[in-house]
């Protein structure tokens, strides 16, 4: 179990889409926003993990097509999502933490949330098809004791990103800390896209 949650822990700590988007969210501090989104990313990445453990890894290998289309539906995704960035980053809108909302829902949240988790190959790849393997070399009954460390490393991280940020809240009073944040949101996505598409 120990081995699963290491392992699982460093995948899972790379910056990425999904932890760019997260540790935005919990420096606007909207606790049930925040607690919805952290549940979504946990859980589905528990989801993919187990799958990976019971064998959905050899169907995602056989169905190269459907990785293709999620794939350059995930890069179109991640460039508009960091063009957004972008523009926040040069003309920024209502400072979070001011008393009015920042336009985003919980539902756009949550939709945005399954986007970046479920249309990025990466997610297959790490998860599924990587973690899946290293677990199943564990032995029958070891391995499902390392999925579920990998599946503990996971909601520890969500929820220690996601409620941890917070802590970045003073540092955030500033509208000029918002911009940076935002244009280092823009390169990330931006960057994950491009390499998507080129197959990086």
């Amino acid at each position: 179990m120990l081995l699963g949650f290491g392992t699982g822990l460093a995948l899972i700590c790379a910056i990425g889409a999904q932890n760019a988007y997260l540790l935005r969210l919990g420096i606007e501090g909207r606790t049930k926003t925040v607690l919805v989104v952290v549940l979504i990313c946990a859980a589905s990445d528990a989801f993919l993990i187990l799958g990976g453990v019971a064998g959905i890894g050899a169907i995602i290998d056989a169905a190269p097509l459907a990785v293709d289309v999620m794939r350059f539906t995930g890069v179109a995704f991640l460039i508009t999502y960091g063009l957004f960035a972008a523009r926040r980053a040069f003309k920024p809108g209502v400072m979070p933490g001011s008393g009015e909302p920042m336009g985003l829902s919980l539902k756009a949240a949550v939709l945005t949330t399954l986007a970046l988790t479920f249309l990025n190959p990466h997610v297959y790849l790490d998860s599924v098809i990587f973690l899946g393997s290293v677990a199943n070399h564990q032995g029958d009954v070891g391995r499902w004791w390392w999925a579920a460390g990998a599946v503990i490393a996971s909601f520890t991280w969500f929820f220690a990103l996601g409620f941890g940020s917070r802590l970045l809240r003073p540092l955030f009073a500033r509208p000029g800390s918002w911009r940076v944040l935002d244009g280092v949101i823009a390169f990330i996505m931006i960057a994950l896209g491009l390499g998507m598409a080129f197959g990086a």
